[in-house]
């Protein structure tokens, strides 16, 4: 009888420390879709964000809803086709295509007002309405785009795109946008993972290199950040710029690496694990 006794509160004793099992949907563009399509990295990922976070916390099954090349206007005027289901936690990871497609900002009022899908801080709105209805108790959290040197795209070397030292084609710094979205997470009061200013993923960290011909000589030569700026490439005739040994925090100036997945994987880790 007493070690049956012992064997209940023992028993109890670790139920006590178990977690119930959450679904996660991770709202997201090409960053978050890479997470479950590697071959498309040209396997230079092995585990992205979401893999890393429920590696760690293994009661928490996510669903990828990455998009890729899709900006928060697009996932806000798609967000009845989605097919997004009620969740215990969700998160949003957009911007960067945004930025780069020179969407509107807009401003915060925008967001308050819910003044539609013209601008970010509208689109932003529709989103998390959307996720509010799904089931309004569960936790969002906010991520801001990252930091990003400039891209060429490993499949097609004519995908391709400058770096966010400079504004896109509507003025816009890409910092402003990571503001943006850290100003909603403070209205909504939703955790938010500041990846623009997050240790590590600062430009010059994003790659060791980017190969490129010397327009002195015509030889090729690594060019480190910022001195690659300057350097053309040409998509027609040049090699990839970014061999397998330039691969840093990311593999191609924008999508991140396994250790640009795990600087990503580990606030989440942090704020998830309260769940």
């Amino acid at each position: 009888m007493k070690k049956l006794a012992t064997l209940i509160v023992l028993i109890a004793f670790i139920s006590s420390f178990t977690f119930k099992e959450l679904s996660w949907v991770a709202i997201g563009d090409s960053i978050t879709y890479l997470n479950d399509h590697q071959k498309e990295t040209g396997d230079r990922v092995t585990k992205g964000y979401m893999t890393l976070v429920t590696e760690k916390l293994p009661h928490i099954k996510y669903i990828n809803q990455g998009h890729n090349g899709w900006t928060s206007g697009g996932i806000a005027n798609g967000i009845e086709k989605l097919g997004l289901t009620k969740a215990d936690v969700y998160s949003i990871f957009l911007g960067t295509n945004d930025w780069w497609q020179g969407r509107p900002l807009g401003q915060l009022t925008d967001y308050k007002n819910n003044t539609g899908n013209n601008t970010v801080y509208g689109s932003f709105r529709i989103i998390i309405d959307k996720l509010k209805s799904l089931n309004p108790e569960a936790p969002i959290i906010l991520i801001t785009p990252m930091q990003r040197v400039d891209f060429v795209y490993i499949a097609n070397h004519k995908n391709n795109a400058y770096g966010s030292y400079k504004p896109n084609k509507s003025g816009q710094m890409l910092e402003s946008f990571a503001y943006a979205i850290d100003s909603i997470g403070k209205f909504e009061k939703f955790p938010v993972v500041d990846l623009y200013h997050t240790k590590g993923l600062e430009m010059e960290n994003l790659v060791k290199f980017k190969r490129l011909k010397d327009p002195q000589t015509g030889a090729y030569k690594n060019f480190t950040f910022p001195d690659s700026i300057n350097i053309p490439f040409n998509p027609e005739t040049d090699e990839y710029p970014y061999p397998v040994e330039s691969i840093a925090k990311t593999y191609d100036g924008l999508h991140p690496s396994d250790v640009g997945y795990e600087l990503i994987a580990k606030p989440l880790i942090k704020i998830m694990k309260k769940y």
